[in-house]
């Protein structure tokens, strides 16, 4: 496996094979640094279109979609994965993918197909919402809180640690949740109530979660923004498997945020065919099945077949509303900028 840094985007080139030779085919696929993929996967695809598959990596969807768009026209890759609803009306805007209407969608449900064009193709989703510490809340003899209304609560001061918006997924998905819940003219009093109940506000979800978070590290919040299937980590990466989740995750309506996630053909690619397979075949159920365990994420294709500890400990939001990704690219920044001065300043 070969590791190229390239300086001038901050890139991390990941090849999934040996560096290929000229004459071969490379299909070039751009992404977040939290994509992960099977090897075996890979290489099974790669052998069935004789081509090479290498990856590129960014340190977030920001920053590898910022790449995406700089390099409009000569795209440094011919696929990129990892845009996700928050940033989605950006992407089209900017006009860098080619439709492609896989025959695959027909297993996707509607709420996922989010983009009628056809550039951006659902592959995987997971909702951002609170997780709360069951052994500290049964020791205190407090029932969590059901609803984002109630963490305003006395009994709930100085328990919950959330993530900046600006600088984490989850902290801006959690944010989005708040405007719409409480609409145009409550979400700010909201997080001024928070910031009243003593909410602790940190850069990132590993610091919250393992820095602060009562049942992953030695902090003080058994409250904590996380996602529907950290129950499920929480499970599958423990030395010795509990029955049960320490953790659980609090899922009624108007209490989260869905984030979606898609894959897309980048507008000037050399390998459109290619890269059209390429998506057809992420979005089969052999791959999809290793959506979960592979970045905690539920598979868009609804006829694959969940692993036990996704069936057994992981969870969805309930409904399936949620702002339109038109709405946040209009006022995503207006947003995050009143929330700074609500709660920072």
């Amino acid at each position: 496996m070969g590791f190229y840094k390239i300086i001038s985007g901050l890139l991390l080139v990941c090849s999934m094979a040996f560096p290929a030779m000229a004459s071969e085919r490379v299909l070039r696929v751009m992404s977040h640094d939290s994509f992960s993929m099977d090897a075996a996967h890979v290489r099974a695809f790669e052998e069935a279109h004789g081509v090479k598959v290498r990856f590129l990596k960014a340190s977030g969807t920001g920053a590898a979609l910022n790449q995406a768009i700089l390099s409009r026209g000569k795209p440094m890759a011919d696929v990129f994965y990892g845009v996700d609803n928050t940033f989605m009306g950006r992407a089209l805007e900017a006009d860098i993918f080619i439709p492609h209407a896989s025959p695959l969608l027909e297993n996707v449900p509607d709420y996922l197909k989010l983009d009628p064009s056809f550039r951006l193709t659902p592959m995987a989703h997971g909702d951002i919402c609170i997780n709360y510490d069951k052994a500290w809340f049964a020791k205190k003899g407090l029932q969590p809180p059901a609803s984002l209304k109630d963490l305003l609560k006395p009994e709930y001061k100085g328990l919950l640690v959330v993530q900046n918006p600006a600088t984490s997924s989850p902290g801006l998905g959690f944010l989005l949740a708040t405007v719409d819940t409480f609409g145009e003219d409550g979400w700010l009093a909201f997080w001024e109530g928070l910031r009243k109940n003593d909410v602790r506000v940190v850069a990132s979800w590993k610091e919250a979660y393992w820095g602060h978070f009562t049942a992953a590290s030695k902090g003080k919040r058994p409250l904590v923004v996380s996602y529907g299937a950290s129950p499920a980590a929480e499970v599958h990466f423990a030395e010795n498997k509990p029955e049960e989740s320490p953790t659980a995750a609090i899922t009624a309506e108007g209490t989260g945020f869905r984030q979606v996630e898609f894959a897309g053909i980048l507008k000037g690619t050399e390998l459109p065919e290619l890269a059209a397979l390429w998506l057809d075949w992420m979005l089969d159920k052999p791959v999809q099945e290793a959506i979960p365990l592979s970045m905690f994420m539920f598979p868009a294709n609804e006829k694959s077949e969940l692993p036990e500890v996704f069936q057994r400990h992981a969870v969805k939001l309930e409904g399936k509303g949620g702002l339109s990704a038109e709405r946040i690219h209009a006022m995503r920044e207006v947003w995050m900028d009143s929330w700074t001065r609500a709660v920072l300043r």
